[in-house]
């Protein structure tokens, strides 16, 4: 079961992260507990898997380039291959499906060569051949969802 330190930041930060110098301080301010707190608690979040980061999504075009990616991997290495790609600070949203193409995940990066220099990592060290889908037509979806705790 969840404390109100886990449910408050996972509730409240699914948007509107504070852009400053020190987000960690002024997320435990608003919310009264330490900055040591927010950063334990979301590392233990981390840890359980709750999370898998947390961070800015950037509009693609303004922040360099930008595709997602999508991977057949054999079930018994699915967690295997999504902890090593999470690994990457370039990439976000990954996830699993339920298709033959049951990894998929966003990689952006400031330029189309460091893009592309992560796609290789990845498909080097994992084995895995890529589906490369970069976009091309934009649509925004709202990622934040209003979360029903189980008492």
């Amino acid at each position: 079961m969840m404390n109100q330190l886990e449910r408050s930041l996972l509730d409240r930060y699914q948007r509107g992260l504070p852009i400053s110098a020190t987000p960690w301080a002024d997320m435990a301010q608003e919310l009264g507990v330490s900055e040591q707190e927010v950063l334990s608690t979301l590392q233990k979040l981390r840890e359980q898997k709750f999370i898998t980061r947390v961070g800015p999504v950037f509009d693609h075009h303004r922040a360099g380039s930008s595709t997602l990616v999508a991977l057949a991997v054999p079930p018994e290495r699915l967690e295997e291959i999504a902890d090593f790609i999470n690994q990457f600070d370039a990439v976000n949203h990954n996830y699993a499906r339920e298709h033959e193409f049951n990894l998929w995940f966003v990689v952006t990066a400031s330029d189309q060569a460091q893009l592309q220099s992560v796609l290789d990592t990845i498909e080097c060290a994992t084995g895995m051949p890529m589906l490369n889908l970069p976009m091309e037509h934009a649509y925004h979806i709202d990622l934040g969802f209003k979360l029903a705790w189980q008492e």
